[in-house]
């Protein structure tokens, strides 16, 4: 039975679908059949992250609404135990039925070992459609105070939904940073009240990658593609050191 993880954000600008995408690719790479699924509705991005903006691909409501089957998700060219959903255009995330989008994540745990879930940055209608049904979810924050602050009420909001599963990824972070700022990862974790699933260091290569329409790891192996592959591993229940 596959696991649904929701990856979420308090805030925009926290770096949450470069994340979703690269540890999604890194969980295939490392053997899991992984289905990614972008459910920021209206908004579609993470083909970008993925890099495969250029192929045409279903939406989660076009299968959700049963007019198309799980198998016929974009298989990623690159990492073919890798599939994707986008997310539809053509509706809010407020009128997405939940019976049949609970239902196809049903069956996505019949074929998948992880399902990835990218909700939209916030804590509205997006952000529960994500949270949901997750079994397991991961919010990503950088280390500014406004994103550790934002960070901290999603942690709550999930608390208030009844998740307890939540664990947190520090993304965008370098040792200069955090020595000027004076704060340590420690210091982030308390402030967001969360447990550390993984830090993820700045890394221009995130950009670069999207920009000539290629997945980081599919770019290079250090930096935040390394990152991401050591919190796929955690993910999978491996003991790894977290370093930045």
């Amino acid at each position: 039975m596959g696991e649904l993880i929701a990856i979420l954000s308090g805030k925009g600008g926290t770096g949450k679908t470069s994340v979703c995408a690269a540890v999604s690719s890194a969980l295939s790479v490392q053997g899991m059949k992984v289905l990614a699924i972008d459910c920021d509705v209206g908004l579609q991005n993470l083909d970008i992250a993925l890099g495969i903006s250029e192929l045409g691909a279903l939406s989660f409501q076009e299968v959700a609404d049963g007019g198309y089957t799980l198998d016929m998700a974009t298989q990623h060219p690159i990492f073919p135990n890798l599939r994707f959903l986008t997310a539809p255009m053509n509706c809010g995330a407020e009128s997405v039925d939940i019976a049949s989008f609970g239902q196809m994540l049903e069956e996505a745990r019949e074929a998948f070992d992880y399902i990835l879930l990218d909700a939209p940055a916030g804590i509205d209608a997006g952000f529960e459609l994500a949270a949901r049904f997750a079994d397991r979810m991961v919010i990503v924050t950088g280390p500014d105070p406004a994103a550790i602050r934002d960070a901290a009420r999603a942690g709550e909001v999930l608390e208030a939904m009844g998740k307890d599963n939540v664990r947190l990824v520090v993304n965008r972070i370098s040792k200069k940073m955090v020595s000027a700022m004076n704060i340590t990862v420690d210091d982030i974790m308390d402030k967001a009240g969360l447990p550390l699933l993984g830090v993820v260091p700045e890394d221009e290569n995130v950009v670069l990658a999207a920009a000539f329409r290629q997945p980081l790891l599919g770019t290079t192996k250090k930096g935040a593609a390394a990152a991401c592959r050591r919190i796929a591993r955690r993910i999978r229940g491996m003991s790894v050191p977290v370093r930045l």
